[in-house]
């Protein structure tokens, strides 16, 4: 009898799928730690290679990859990726236990890198001696040089392995406070079996919340906290008491007294930050993350929230009053906003979320998504169903470019689940680079969203906020398909964190506009197309509230920057602080017990730490360069061309101001912006 052939890690081999994707369905979990641990072990393998070399150092056998055994990959970068996103979008409790084990050796292992000094030397020499480059090989050097020094190269010993302390344990806090937060948000329910606490909610919401109940073997209907069931319940519910429990329950997550609560955690990451950003020579952490942002420092930041408080805070002032008035109430608690937000609009406008639902099916949006791609760029999309997927939610498409020719892979995850992030984003599971053989490796971007599901009764219908939703994550995938460089590294979004939010937040403009409109919105039953009138609506309602919109994200920045200009320890209590940091863009009055810093996964744990202003940065110049499509006409195929091939395809090959001016033929200027909120006229 032949044995059994012993199985192989999937990392380990040529993954023999189309396109080389993951092979999700061959992976299982013990896969990850053998993998980690090889990649680990190969890149030193590597490293002493590499500084070992009797030859002197130069680009090709010390910045780049110089490996030449056939099949060779990075097998660290690989399985990171998959645990990683995964981790995100399809966690467990198993993934959470493995990810706190390999979490200290992966930061370990990165210090041990960045922190190797006969390496670091050779980097250095190549810097300073360097010949001949082309641009993009000078910014990826230069790149590669900046981080070593930005990671601890330039310390002595006693502050190297001061700093590996910091960075071990930083990296540790940041995953504990993403599953804490995960975890108490899928803990809370509001289980409801009396039909008469549905009053007010639309039928969506009433299915939704029946087939959750249905889910979890409960009666009636169930609640969450995740955006498709909390937003209508706040919004529709005419229960004021039970909309009070559920704006509790969600803005005081991670607050209580259980292993879940975050509030020691976000105080000691914004302290090993600031230790961090001192001990490489800088005064604060912004200082740190600054010195490589178009803002360029903390003035910079501070000038644009500033001045978006002064353009906006008394139009915003004027929203409140005006709501407050129709409400009736000069003391309206935050569990009332959306309510009455909501009403309001119905009076003045008399559009909502609700009307618009069948309009926004989502095999419909897809289609619609994808045609205003084929439209500008002249991309299309084909599902593939043998491309392996990790849940079925996730549709699975390759994308050809506009000669035919292969373009990307392109996944899809559109609706919540239990061991799901909050939130929406884009990822990578491959990026895009030349590889040594001289072949265009194509990269397979993912978006990740939390958008409303399917019920028994009804295919998934979308509010107009969730269609601005996918097609924000759907110009983040563009940024990353339409990459064509040189390294990998400098592809797609790898570019200064306040310029990865202009492709994104460019195609939500596409969101109101009645050309784009027309191709997709047909009610999802009789297949009649939006009508004229709420099309109207849509665009006189359009900035409705916005200036009440943009004192919150004003507010947030105001918060993130006030953790990351700290010059001396932290020890302040986090939610007194928080009041107070954000005070001058707050508008209603502030609950004792609520906080917004043990949630705000972007400046804790998702990279946008002294960043987080980069939303508004990006709002300026996705509105400039909207401008440009104005004039040209929204599906000018020559402006989309050359917002393609001076901004999508060059990644951070180049300084991000110099990319724009050359799409724009200048710098940017807010005036784009205020007009299109109505502010300036």
């Amino acid at each position: 009898m032949n044995e059994e052939r012993k199985r192989v890690n999937p990392f380990f081999e040529p993954y023999g799928t189309p396109h080389d994707t993951v092979p999700f369905d061959r992976i299982r979990l013990e896969d990850f730690e053998e993998a980690f641990l090889e990649g680990i072990r190969r890149d030193n393998e590597q490293i002493e290679k590499t500084i070992n070399n009797p030859e002197p150092p130069t680009f090709d056998n010390t910045i780049i990859n110089t490996e030449e055994d056939e099949g060779y990959y990075d097998l660290l970068s690989r399985v990171s990726t998959v645990f990683f996103n995964l981790l995100s979008a399809e966690t467990n409790d198993e993934m959470d236990a493995l990810a706190q084990k390999m979490q200290p050796l992966l930061t370990q292992h990165a210090n041990d890198v960045r922190l190797n000094p006969r390496l670091f030397e050779r980097v250095r020499r190549v810097h300073l001696h360097h010949r001949r480059l082309t641009p993009e090989e000078k910014m990826l050097l230069n790149n590669c040089y900046d981080g070593f020094v930005r990671s601890g190269a330039l310390l002595d010993e006693a502050g190297k392995a001061r700093l590996r302390q910091l960075t071990e344990e930083a990296s540790m806090l940041s995953l504990q406070f993403s599953q804490n937060l995960l975890k108490e948000n899928k803990a809370f329910t509001l289980d409801i079996t009396d039909e008469s606490l549905l009053d007010g909610l639309p039928e969506t919401a009433r299915e939704a919340a029946a087939m959750a109940a249905k889910e979890q073997d409960k009666q009636g209907w169930v609640f969450t906290l995740d955006m498709p069931s909390y937003s209508p319940f706040m919004t529709y519910s005419t229960q004021r008491e039970l909309r009070r429990q559920m704006y509790m329950a969600r803005n005081t997550v991670c607050t209580h007294d259980n292993t879940e609560n975050n509030l020691e955690i976000c105080k000691r990451l914004v302290n090993l930050r600031r230790e961090i950003a001192q001990l490489l020579g800088y005064k604060t952490y912004a200082d740190y993350v600054l010195k490589r942002r178009m803002a360029s420092n903390t003035r910079g930041v501070y000038r644009l929230l500033n001045d978006l408080i002064d353009a906006y805070k008394p139009a915003a002032v004027k929203e409140r009053e005006e709501l407050k008035r129709f409400a009736h109430t000069k003391d309206m608690e935050p569990w009332d906003v959306s309510f009455y937000t909501h009403k309001l609009q119905m009076k003045k406008y008399n559009i909502d979320a609700e009307m618009l639902r069948p309009y926004f099916e989502l095999s419909q949006v897809i289609k619609g998504v994808f045609g205003l791609a084929n439209r500008l760029y002249g991309i299309t999309f084909k599902e593939n169903k043998d491309i392996p997927v990790y849940h079925p939610d996730v549709k699975a498409y390759e994308v050809f470019d506009k000669d035919g020719s292969f373009l990307a892979v392109f996944y899809a995850d559109f609706h919540p689940r239990k061991g799901k992030q909050g939130g929406a984003w884009m990822t990578e599971f491959q990026g895009q680079c030349i590889d040594r053989k001289g072949e265009n490796v194509r990269p397979h971007v993912s978006v990740v969203m939390n958008l409303t599901k399917p019920t028994e009764e009804k295919p998934a219908l979308l509010t107009l906020s969730e269609v601005e939703t996918f097609l924000h994550e759907f110009g983040h995938s563009l940024h990353g398909m339409f990459a064509n460089t040189r390294f990998e590294s400098l592809s797609g979004t790898n570019v200064w964190w306040d310029f990865v939010e202009l492709p994104s937040q460019f195609m939500e403009n596409y969101a109101v506009e009645k050309e784009f409109l027309r191709t997709f919105a047909f009610h999802y039953k009789t297949g009649e197309p939006l009508p004229d009138e709420l099309i109207r609506r849509i665009l006189r309602s359009r900035n409705f509230m916005a200036a009440t919109a943009c004192m919150r994200q004003v507010s947030f920045g105001l918060l993130d920057m006030a953790y990351y200009t700290q010059r001396d320890a932290f020890d302040d209590d986090i939610i007194a602080f928080e009041k107070q940091a954000w005070k001058k863009a707050i508008l209603g009055r502030q609950l004792p017990d609520t906080c917004m810093t043990v949630q705000f996964s972007h400046i804790m744990a998702g990279g946008y730490a002294a960043g987080y202003y980069s939303y508004k940065w990006a709002e300026v110049l996705d509105a400039d360069a909207f401008a440009v499509f104005k004039r040209h006409g929204i599906f000018d195929r020559a402006t989309a061309q050359r917002f393609r091939d001076e901004i999508l395809s060059k990644g951070g090959t180049e300084h991000p101001m110099e990319l724009y001016k050359r799409f724009k033929g200048g710098e940017p200027t807010i005036d784009a912006l205020l007009k299109r909120n109505g502010i300036k006229r």
